[in-house]
């Protein structure tokens, strides 16, 4: 049991024969009761500052632990993240080289369908022209045909003088010859009739 300073001014001493001076044995127990008094209080201080530092100690070893946990926590996500970023690059590069094969091939595909409509086009103009060259050809050989030489004749010698009914006015009238009258009025007739044909005629097309 630790002696307490009480304990030490409560502590009496037996006297006997030849003994200590009572006086400076009491002085010197005073003076240790003061000097123990001290030492106590400096050992609640130490030990009022080690509890302290205990728990601060305790303190900074759990935020240690706090912390070490905390970096072991960031380094699993920062590898975790690392994989995802790695395999979410892998799938990006992967989608747009797919994609881009994809627009190559429709490319290449579109490519070819105009090529071979641009053939096509070329091969129906060139029928086309063909057609159009012996359509054109042809009508040209028409129009050279001797036929309408025949045709664009005048037809004067084959009028019958056969009298109308205008020279019968006419020989009414003015009581002239019938057959004179007659040749003038057909003379005119032919001649309005060959007009007539001239301007209304035209030229047949004959198509391929």
């Amino acid at each position: 049991m630790v002696l307490t300073p009480l304990d030490i001014h409560n502590k009496e001493f037996r006297v006997k024969m030849r003994g200590y001076d009572q006086d400076e044995v009491n002085d010197y127990l005073d003076q240790i009761i003061k000097d123990y008094e001290m030492v106590l209080k400096e050992n609640r201080e130490l030990e009022k500052n080690l509890k302290f530092s205990e728990e601060k100690v305790t303190h900074y070893n759990n935020l240690q632990d706090a912390l070490n946990k905390s970096i072991i926590v960031a380094q699993d996500a920062a590898d975790r993240l690392k994989e995802n970023s790695i395999k979410e690059a892998e799938l990006i590069g992967l989608e747009a080289e797919t994609n881009a094969n994809r627009l190559l091939d429709e490319a290449v595909d579109k490519a070819k369908k105009i090529a071979t409509e641009t053939d096509e086009l070329r091969k129906q103009s060139k029928i086309f022209k063909q057609r159009l060259q012996l359509m054109l050809e042809s009508q040209l050989e028409m129009v050279k045909n001797e036929e309408w030489e025949d045709i664009l004749k005048p037809l004067q010698d084959d009028i019958l003088k056969i009298p109308t009914l205008r020279a019968l006015f006419f020989e009414i009238e003015h009581g002239e010859d019938q057959e004179e009258m007659t040749e003038i009025v057909n003379d005119e007739e032919l001649e309005d009739n060959e007009n007539q044909n001239i301007e209304g005629m035209t030229p047949a097309i004959e198509l391929p």
